[in-house]
C-alpha cells in the first residue's frame, strides 16, 4: 500500500466496476455478453457488500429499463453491455436523454454486425454511441485506452451522469476491458450528485428550465414528478406546442454544447515539431503511440492525438494540432467511422488518410508506421 492508494494488478473490467462503487453506483442491471460479462459478475459479488442491488434481467431492453428506474428512485445507476446489446438498449437510452435520467452504459464493442466474433475487439459502434437512438439529443461519450483510464473515466462517466441529469456512455473495447495492468487505485475519488430540489414541494418543476440542468426529485420523496418519453413542459406533461418543443431539445442539447470545452478530453504526445499527426482511441491508440515513436526514431517527425472524449468531438483541439501539420492519419479498429468526423472538421485543411482493421485483430504498430512513412 503506498501513501496515496493501492497497487493492484487489475483487469480493465474490474477496473471499471470497481470504480464505479468508488463513485458511488448502487445499483446494477444487466445480461451477461461477452466481453463485458466480468463487470456484471463483479457487480453481483460487490454491490450486496455495500448495500447496492445487482439485478440480471432477462434482456437488454429490460436491463436498461431497471437501470432507468433505479435512477428515478434516487440510486446513481449503471449497466453493461457489448454489441447486440447495445442495439437493443438505444430506445430506453433515448427515453433517459429526454427524461434526463442519469445513468451510465458501458458498451465493451465486439467485431459485427449481428453476432460477430464475440470475444475479438472493434471500435465499431463510434457512430452508434452518437446516433444509435432516434432524434436529435444530448450524448457524452468517453473512451479509455489503458487500465488506469479505464477506472478515471468511469468515476468521470458517472460524475457527468449525475451533473448534467443525462446518460453518458463508457465505449471501451475488447482489448482494454480484458487486458491487466498494474495500477494504484486512489484511497477516495471526487464524487457528484445530481441536483437536488429545495422548497415548497408544490411548487416543484422537474423539468424547469429556468436553467439548463434542472433540480432533480427521487420518486417517493414526496415531490410530484410526471416522466414520458413524450416532448413536455417545465411540468413533465406532454406537449405539442412547437415553442415548448424546440425550447426543451435546445436546452437538452445545449448543456452539452455549452461544456464542450471541458468535456472533451485528450492528451497530446510528441506533437510540438509534428508534420504528421496521428489521431487514434482505445486501445487502437496504444499501437499508434509505439508506431509514432518508432518513426521518430528513423526520421519521421510524427506525433499523437489521443482522444478519450469521443462525444462531444474536441474538435477546437484537432484544429490547432492540424494547422501545424502536413497530413492527418486516423487509426481505428473499423471502415471508417471517427475519421468522418475528422474529415468534416478540418474541411480539406489537411489530407486525412484512414489506417483501419475489421478482421478482429488490432491495428499494429507496423500498419500505422507503414502509413506514416508512406507520408
Amino acid at each position: 500500500m503506498s501513501e496515496r492508494g493501492e497497487i493492484r494488478l487489475v483487469q480493465g473490467n474490474e477496473a471499471c466496476a470497481e470504480a464505479a462503487l468508488a463513485a458511488g453506483v448502487r445499483f446494477f442491471a444487466g445480461y451477461p455478453i461477452t466481453p463485458s460479462s466480468e463487470i456484471a459478475e463483479i457487480m453481483a459479488v460487490r454491490l450486496p457488500q455495500l448495500g447496492g442491488k445487482f439485478i440480471q434481467m432477462e434482456d437488454e431492453i429490460a436491463s436498461m429499463a431497471a437501470t432507468i428506474g433505479a435512477s428515478l428512485a434516487g440510486v446513481k445507476a449503471m449497466t453493461a453491455t457489448s454489441g447486440p446489446g447495445f442495439s437493443l438498449k438505444q430506445e430506453n437510452i433515448g427515453y433517459a436523454a429526454l427524461a434526463e435520467i442519469p445513468c451510465v452504459v458501458v458498451n465493451v464493442q465486439r467485431i459485427g454486425p449481428s453476432t460477430g466474433m464475440p470475444t475479438s475487439p472493434s471500435q465499431g459502434d463510434v457512430m452508434q454511441s452518437r446516433w444509435g437512438t432516434h432524434g436529435d439529443h444530448p450524448v457524452v461519450v468517453f473512451c479509455p485506452w489503458s487500465v488506469r483510464e479505464v477506472y478515471d473515466l468511469t468515476v468521470h462517466s458517472v460524475n457527468v451522469a449525475e451533473r448534467l441529469r443525462m446518460p453518458v456512455i463508457l465505449l471501451m473495447d475488447e482489448v482494454v476491458a480484458h487486458m491487466r495492468e498494474k495500477i494504484e487505485i486512489p484511497p477516495q475519488v471526487e464524487t457528484v450528485d445530481r441536483p437536488r430540489p429545495s422548497g415548497d414541494r408544490q411548487d416543484y418543476l422537474p423539468y424547469d428550465d429556468s436553467s439548463d440542468v434542472p433540480p432533480m426529485a427521487a420518486f417517493g420523496d414526496g415531490y410530484r414528478f410526471h416522466v414520458t418519453g413524450l416532448y413536455h413542459g417545465p411540468s413533465g406533461f406532454p406537449t405539442t406546442d412547437p415553442e415548448v418543443a424546440d425550447r426543451l431539445i435546445r436546452r437538452l442539447c445545449g448543456k452539452v454544447q455549452r461544456r464542450r470545452q471541458q468535456l472533451a478530453l485528450t492528451s497530446a504526445h510528441l506533437v510540438d515539431d509534428a508534420e504528421v499527426l496521428v489521431v487514434a482511441y482505445g486501445a487502437a491508440a496504444r499501437s499508434a503511440l509505439r508506431a509514432v515513436r518508432e518513426a521518430r526514431s528513423e526520421g519521421v517527425r510524427a506525433g499523437l492525438l489521443k482522444i478519450s472524449t469521443i462525444w462531444p468531438f474536441p474538435q477546437e483541439v484537432l484544429l490547432s494540432l492540424a494547422a501545424r501539420v502536413r497530413r492527418v492519419v486516423v487509426v481505428e479498429m473499423n471502415l471508417g467511422q471517427l475519421v468522418l468526423e475528422v474529415e468534416r472538421v478540418l474541411k480539406g485543411r489537411a489530407p486525412v488518410q484512414h489506417v483501419g482493421r475489421v478482421d478482429g485483430e488490432l491495428v499494429t504498430p507496423e500498419e500505422i508506421r507503414a502509413a506514416l512513412e508512406g507520408v
